[in-house]
């Protein structure tokens, strides 16, 4: 089990999210999204992300490599894993259920509260809001591109949207991150901690890793 430890940087809530990467390139936890899981996707982008909090949120920065480009999703709620897609999955220790935040390239946001991978509630449009997002890409949709593309994606999630409280963080959570592109030339399914099941399923909150704060 591969195991992150998240510093803090009460700073990232002052600065723009477009100018936020400077600050986490230099003193935010960094990692890869590089375990192919199932031979029969091998193809593996580079995915790269770093980790930090300050003190209401949970900042996540992806820089993204890879063949194609696509984004046909531009609202909120829509199934961003068939485009060019980051995924952060989390959990607290000793509860059943967990949270998915899958995000296309453009920023646009597919979240819920589940209990399995059939089992959701989603987020309402006032807690999609409260989830911050920078990409490096226009906010447009737009069908794939073919060639090789790269792109970087912030994000900011409420400490509270993931039922933590920020004046009482846990030790730890268990989570896990992903890249996908389900309906694009060349499908994977990336994860940072691998995933032992017959076919690709990233809801297995039993192979998270431990997120330390």
């Amino acid at each position: 089990m591969k195991k992150l430890n998240v510093v803090c940087l009460s700073a990232l809530d002052v600065l723009d999210l477009s100018s936020v990467g400077y600050l986490m390139e230099s003193k935010a936890q960094r990692d890869y999204i590089n375990v192919v899981n199932w031979e029969e996707y091998p193809y593996k982008p580079i995915a790269v992300f770093d980790i930090a909090r300050s003190d209401t949120s949970l900042y996540i920065r992806y820089f993204v490599r890879g063949n194609s480009l696509k984004a046909i999703y531009d609202t909120d709620n829509s199934p961003v894993h068939k485009d060019s897609c980051v995924e952060f999955f989390m959990k607290k220790e000793r509860e059943e259920g967990y949270m998915n935040f899958e995000f296309n390239c453009i920023a646009t946001c597919d979240a819920a509260r589940r209990k399995s991978r059939d089992v959701k509630v989603s987020l309402n449009p006032q807690e999609y809001e409260s989830i911050r997002r920078y990409s490096s890409l226009e906010k447009r949709a737009f069908g794939e591109k073919t060639g090789v593309y790269s792109w970087e994606l912030v994000v900011a999630i409420p400490l509270q949207l993931m039922g933590l409280d920020p004046e009482n963080l846990p030790e730890k959570i268990l989570g896990n991150f992903y890249k996908c592109a389900d309906d694009t030339e060349a499908p994977h399914f990336l994860s940072w901690n691998p995933i032992d099941t017959p076919e690709p399923n990233f809801h297995q909150p039993e192979f998270f890793g431990e997120i330390y704060f």
